[in-house]
């Protein structure tokens, strides 16, 4: 299976210069599964809610969601993406995967960061795998990283490959999800744009640097901070289900959760 990220610098609220930077991105791209950056069509920095809601599309229409319609049909991959969502009245960050026949599965961000909190509901949606072409596939959405809850629910339900559209600016999470992949034995398609966007005093940095981890931590594709790319790796999704890391340790057998009990009195 081939997979791959787009990393590029969306334009705040320029939906259709941004999808046209997307299309030229994917111009002769031969990939299964191709992940984009975290509101890659709307950029990030969302003065409010009432701003937020002018971009928003319901899941299933709306511009956004019709371009990538179009780009899983006539690319024959699975295009995920992020978007803001508009649902019964309530804002969401939501990521959406695309099938070449159109069929999608929506995931709505869990854990929101910063000013995030002044726009969207914090997702309703439990962490699902779905299948594409034999492999199991599992969305997680920026921040989400900080939690190895979100990872390790997705591997006991079976994951082989996350999913990941971020638009991050702290310095972690790349090398956080090199721990996400080895202690989870799974693939990682972490997706993050560059360049930068400013509100009033507030300025946000993108830090670049989007990477696929293999089981085993292993970097099969990496992007610079700033430069505007895709990349696609041949991988087999299968080698997550092994989950030995040494012939007597097993990521899922040697769990111990008579012992992890306190995750759930203190929830």
């Amino acid at each position: 299976m081939k997979v791959g990220f787009a990393q590029f610098n969306p334009k705040f609220d320029a939906i259709e210069e941004n999808l046209s930077r997307v299309e030229k991105l994917l111009e002769n791209v031969s990939s299964d599964v191709i992940v984009l950056p975290e509101m890659f069509a709307t950029g990030y920095l969302f003065p409010d809610a009432d701003y937020a809601r002018k971009l928003a599309e319901p899941t299933g229409d709306g511009q956004i969601f019709y371009a990538m319609v179009r780009w899983a049909k006539k690319y024959d991959c699975l295009i995920v993406g992020g978007f803001p969502e508009i649902h019964n009245q309530k804002l969401y960050n939501s990521s959406i995967a695309v099938q070449p026949d159109g069929k999608w599965h929506l995931y709505r961000k869990i854990h929101l960061f910063d000013r995030e909190k002044l726009i969207f509901q914090p997702g309703n949606i439990d962490y699902e795998p779905f299948e594409f072409r034999g492999a199991k596939l599992g969305m997680l959405i920026c921040f989400d990283w900080i939690f190895p809850e979100s990872y390790r629910v997705l591997m006991l339900k079976g994951t082989q490959i996350i999913l990941h559209p971020s638009n991050l600016v702290l310095p972690y999470c790349q090398k956080a999800s090199f721990a996400r992949a080895v202690e989870n034995r799974m693939f990682i398609i972490l997706t993050n744009r560059t360049g930068s966007e400013k509100l009033d005093e507030i300025t946000l940095q993108f830090t670049g640097g989007s990477i696929i981890y293999s089981p085993r931590g292993e970097i099969l594709a990496k992007a610079s901070e700033n430069e505007e790319t895709v990349k696609v790796v041949d991988i087999n999704p299968a080698e997550a289900d092994d989950k030995n890391v040494t012939p007597r340790n097993n990521v899922m057998t040697d769990r111990r959760p008579e012992y992890y009990r306190y995750l759930i009195e203190k929830k």
